[in-house]
C-alpha cells in the first residue's frame, strides 16, 4: 500500500480521493482546530487512529519540518510493531486560495500567498516520490514582485506564482508537468469548479500523467443526479428516481482500512435546513433555475413582475413604499419601478443565485445563502453542498453550521470546510494516476 501525506488538509476532501485511490495516510495537517474536529473524526471512522497508524497535527506550516514529520510517523505504534519503514510515496497539499482567487478581492501582499513556498520546503525535507498541489485558477496569473524563496532566492518583479513554483521544486531535484486547470465535472462530480493542478516527480521516478476525463458535457451529472433524493417536499421529491451518484454516496465510496468496506448511511448526516421567513421564502420563490439576482432585476425593470402570490412581500411592498396594495401590484406588471421599488423587493444583496437542478452546480462556495434550491424556497443544506462536492453521506462535519461577521476571518464552520474542500472524485483521479505510476 502507497504512503501519503496530506497537507492543508481541511475537513479532508483531498485525503477521501487519496484513501478511495488505496493510499494510506501516514500524516496530515491544517492549522484549523473546526476542520480538526471533522477530520479526525472522519480517519476514526475509517481506522485511521491518532498515534497508531496516523498522525495529525494541527499547526502552522511555517512551524512543520521534515524532521518532525518523520519522527511523528517513526513513532506510530503499527508500524514500530510490524517493523515496517514507512516511505513517503506522496505528497499532496493545497496551500490557502483566497489572496489567490478572482471571486473576491486579490492581495499580493496576503501573507497566506507564501504558504506555497512553504510547502516547496517541507517537500525537499521530506523528499517523496510525488507531489500534487491543487489551487483555485487565480493562481495562475498572480504577480509578486520582489518574492523571496524560503532559499533566500530573489525573483524579479511581476513573476507569477507558476514560474516560482515550479522553479523552486526544479531547483531541488522535482520535474514538473505543464500545470493544468481541471474541471471536477469531468470526473463524476456534479458541480463545475475548475482548479490549478501542479504534478512533480523526483528526478530518476517515471513521469506521472494528468488523469483523462470520464465525463463531458454531453454526460455531466447534475444537480438533480446528485440531490435530488433530499427534497424536502415529498410531492416534489417523488417525482424524481433515486440515482445511481444517490445510491453510491448512500453507500460510500471510502473504504476502511479495518474492514475494506465502505460506511454506509441511508439517513445523511448534515442535513439540517436553514428556517426561513415567509417574506425571504417568498423572495427566493422570484426566482427562476438558473437566474442570478442581476437577471431578475432586469427582468423585473424590462418585463415585470406578478407578485399577487406573494402576500407577505407585497405587504413589505406596500408598507415601505407607502402605495396601495393594487397600485402596488400594477406597477410590478407593468415594469414600472424604480431601484427603490426593486430594493424593497429584492433587497440590495446582488450575488445570491437559483441553480438550475438539469445543470451541474456552481463552485460550491463557503457561504450558504448565496444559492437558492432549484426545488424549494430555501437555502442548501451542509449535506446538499457535500454531496454537490461528491463526499459520502456518512462524511460527518463537525463544529458550528455556518458563521458570519468578523467571525468568519478565524472560524472554519461546516459550510466553510465543504465549500474549501477539494471535491473526493477529482482527488481520486488524480490520486489513482499517481498510484498507477508507484506500480509501473
Amino acid at each position: 500500500m502507497p504512503y501519503a501525506i496530506d497537507l492543508f488538509c481541511g475537513a479532508g476532501g483531498f485525503s477521501e480521493g487519496l484513501i478511495q485511490a488505496g493510499f494510506h495516510i501516514v500524516y496530515s495537517s491544517d492549522i484549523s482546530p473546526e476542520v480538526e474536529l471533522t477530520y479526525r473524526h472522519r480517519h476514526e471512522q475509517l481506522g485511521l487512529i491518532q498515534g497508531y497508524n496516523t498522525h495529525y497535527e494541527r499547526a502552522d506550516i511555517r512551524n512543520l519540518t521534515g524532521a518532525n514529520i518523520r519522527a511523528a510517523i517513526d513513532e506510530l505504534s503499527f508500524f514500530r510493531e510490524n517493523n515496517i519503514h514507512v516511505d513517503i510515496d506522496a505528497m499532496f497539499g493545497g496551500p490557502p486560495c483566497q489572496g489567490f482567487s478572482r471571486a473576491g478581492l486579490r492581495r499580493p501582499d496576503d501573507p497566506r500567498n507564501l504558504l506555497f513556498s512553504e510547502y516547496v520546503r517541507v517537500i525537499n525535507e521530506v523528499r517523496p516520490r510525488y507531489v500534487v498541489m491543487e489551487n483555485v485558477v487565480g493562481f495562475t496569473d498572480m504577480e509578486f514582485n520582489g518574492f523571496v524563496s524560503v532559499n533566500g532566492q530573489v525573483y524579479p518583479d511581476g513573476t507569477v506564482t507558476p514560474i516560482i513554483l515550479r522553479t523552486e521544486l526544479e531547483r531541488i531535484g522535482y520535474h514538473t508537468l505543464e500545470p493544468r486547470i481541471l474541471n471536477a465535472a469531468e470526473y463524476g462530480v456534479p458541480q463545475r469548479r475548475n482548479r490549478i493542478i501542479f504534478m512533480a516527480y523526483r528526478d530518476g521516478e517515471i513521469p506521472p500523467e494528468y488523469p483523462t476525463p470520464t465525463h463531458n458535457v454531453e454526460n455531466f451529472l447534475t444537480i438533480d443526479d446528485a440531490i435530488s433524493d433530499l427534497i424536502i417536499n415529498p410531492e416534489i421529491r417523488n417525482q424524481f428516481q433515486r440515482t445511481l451518484y444517490q445510491e453510491q454516496s448512500r453507500n460510500g465510496r471510502t473504504p476502511s482500512l479495518i474492514t475494506g468496506l465502505s460506511i454506509e448511511c441511508e439517513n445523511p448526516m448534515n442535513n439540517d435546513i436553514s428556517s426561513h421567513s415567509l417574506i425571504i421564502q417568498e423572495r427566493f420563490d422570484l426566482y427562476r433555475p438558473g437566474e442570478a439576482t442581476s437577471d431578475l432585476r432586469k427582468r423585473i425593470v424590462e418585463q415585470g413582475i406578478d407578485i399577487r402570490n406573494s402576500p407577505n412581500l407585497l405587504q413589505l411592498c406596500v408598507s415601505k413604499l407607502g402605495m396601495g396594495e393594487n397600485v402596488v401590484i400594477d406597477r410590478f406588471l407593468r415594469a414600472d419601478v424604480s431601484e427603490d421599488m426593486v430594493d424593497v423587493l429584492l433587497t440590495k444583496k446582488g450575488i445570491r443565485t437559483r441553480l438550475d437542478g438539469h445543470s451541474p452546480s456552481a463552485t460550491v462556495v463557503t457561504i450558504p445563502d448565496d444559492y437558492i434550491s432549484p426545488y424549494e424556497p430555501r437555502t442548501f443544506s451542509v449535506r446538499e453542498l457535500a454531496r454537490l462536492q461528491s463526499f459520502d453521506d456518512s462524511f460527518e462535519f463537525r463544529g458550528k453550521r455556518t458563521t458570519g461577521g468578523p467571525r468568519r476571518r478565524v472560524e472554519v464552520p461546516q459550510c466553510s470546510q465543504v465549500g474549501n474542500a477539494v471535491p473526493p472524485l477529482l482527488a481520486r483521479a488524480i490520486a489513482t494516476e499517481i498510484r498507477r505510476v508507484l506500480e509501473m
